[in-house]
């Protein structure tokens, strides 16, 4: 096949898109990912999307047009990057939440991969759902997504529709209850505790209950945390639907048909 420079100035926008995704999607966002692989990987797909997906001519008569759907393609990119990426962030929400009640909440370490300060649990559940994300070969799920982006939405065919919001507006519903699921055997183990606290309270007035209360909460909630390492394939699950959830809401509204 002769390469035109149509064919170029093709090829560089789905180099765009691809690298706009790159810039925020899940793992590959990450910024001890060296910036070189990044780079290389997105040529890479380019190349493989470029020689998959049909030329079709896009429409533009001057620079500046043709920097507008520079443009478009780069910022369809990042927001379905980013709508994918906006799942992690109910993992920091839950973690947040379990060292509030289990007496945590003050202690914060700085994650240099995301440069914001995060709790201990939120830090603990972010990983462990990479790990499983890894191990599912859920990334290859995000490949897939970027690249299947162009059946759906061909290159210069993007026009970004306001009513995007309305996906925003969802998700931040699932936000909390995906969140206070994940949370929900700290809630109930520490409903018991409490109850059990007013009782003695009750029963032997004589007692600090701050004392006892303040070390029995450490306890059952760190034995609880233990038995929920059990269920973080439970976890990594429902942030995996809300991440797949998100794409396929996200894509329509790119094309200027979303609902």
């Amino acid at each position: 096949m002769t390469i035109s420079l149509y064919h170029l100035e093709y090829f560089l926008l789905i180099l765009v898109r691809i690298s706009g995704f790159m810039v925020s999607a899940p793992i590959f966002s990450l910024r001890n990912i060296p910036m070189r692989v990044k780079t290389l990987l997105a040529l890479a797909l380019a190349i493989v999307v470029f020689h998959i997906v049909p030329y079709k001519e896009v429409s533009y008569s001057t620079t500046i047009e043709y920097t507008i759907v520079v443009i478009k393609e780069m910022l369809a990119g990042v927001i379905m990057g980013f709508m994918a990426n906006v799942a992690y962030y109910i993992l920091s929400f839950a973690g947040q939440i379990v060292d509030q009640e289990i007496g945590f909440s003050m202690v914060n370490q700085f994650d240099p991969i995301t440069s914001t300060q995060v709790t201990i649990t939120g830090n603990f559940y972010t990983y462990a759902v990479m790990l499983m994300l890894f191990l599912t070969n859920m990334h290859h799920y995000l490949v897939r997504a970027i690249t299947d982006s162009f059946q759906v939405l061909p290159v210069g065919s993007v026009a970004i529709d306001f009513n995007l919001y309305t996906v925003m507006k969802r998700f931040v519903i699932d936000y909390f209850v995906i969140g206070f699921r994940i949370v929900l055997p700290i809630f109930a183990a520490m409903l018991v505790v409490n109850t059990i606290l007013a009782i003695l309270a009750r029963v032997a007035p004589q007692m600090n209950m701050f004392v006892i209360g303040l070390q029995l909460k450490v306890f059952v909630g760190l034995l609880v945390l233990v038995l929920m390492v059990m269920m973080i394939t439970g976890v990594a699950d429902l942030i995996f639907q809300e991440m797949m959830s998100m794409l396929r809401e996200t894509i329509p509204y790119l094309g200027g048909t979303g609902s």
